[in-house]
């Protein structure tokens, strides 16, 4: 399970409408609606420059957030939208999506190596590249994995880990449908080099004289 989901601090919106959101605008605040989950939903306001930070951190559409409201109940959530403005690309509404323990969200889960030290292709010298350090998972919000490990113990120079070589969590799929790479074990620069320098020459035929 998720050891740390980020809060997302917000506050009742008084009132509804059009006027209601023109007004925490004008209080610098961005106004939005928390809805499903089997309750009602909720007008909210969320300070304008809190809430452009979170944005400019990126993943915010598949964030998972522990939506905190002074005097609601804290509850899951994730972005279901996000309005801008048309000229300055900035948000004026936001919608949030309550998610129950049983419900399914997608989201970016990091790749954790193990056993680096101890691998064998890298104690000959060889080169971990890692191609992905993190994997869109299909998950259930109430079971939400730190992170997915990748055991390097008997991996070799050349040996390539593809998604299926991992361990999922119960319950999660990658989102991607083919088995991608997510790291690879590699000769280093200069063994390569050694192997083409003593590369056998290819044998080249002597163009044929004119008749």
């Amino acid at each position: 399970m998720a050891g740390q989901i980020p809060d997302l601090n917000a506050k009742v919106r008084a009132g509804t409408g059009k006027g209601a959101a023109r007004q925490a605008r004008r209080d610098g605040d961005v106004p939005g609606t928390v809805y499903g989950g089997g309750a009602d939903p909720l007008s909210i306001s969320i300070p304008f420059n809190y809430l452009l930070t979170t944005l400019r951190k990126g993943r915010f559409m598949s964030t998972l957030f522990n939506l905190k409201v002074e005097g609601q109940d804290d509850v899951r959530v994730i972005c279901r939208g996000v309005q801008r403005d048309v000229v300055k690309d900035l948000p004026i509404h936001i919608d949030l999506l309550r998610l129950k323990r049983t419900s399914r969200v997608k989201l970016f889960i990091p790749v954790e190596f193990i056993n680096e030290e101890t691998c064998p292709g890298i104690k000959k010298g060889g080169v971990l590249t890692v191609v992905r350090n993190e994997v869109e998972m299909d998950v259930l919000a109430g079971d939400i994995p730190d992170h997915l490990t990748v055991d390097l113990a008997n991996v070799q120079i050349g040996d390539v880990i593809h998604i299926s070589d991992v361990a999922l969590p119960e319950g999660a799929k990658a989102v991607i449908d083919r088995d991608f790479v997510i790291a690879n074990v590699s000769a280093p620069r200069a063994l390569l080099a050694s192997d083409d320098d003593e590369a056998p020459e290819a044998d080249v035929e002597a163009p044929a004289e004119a008749e």
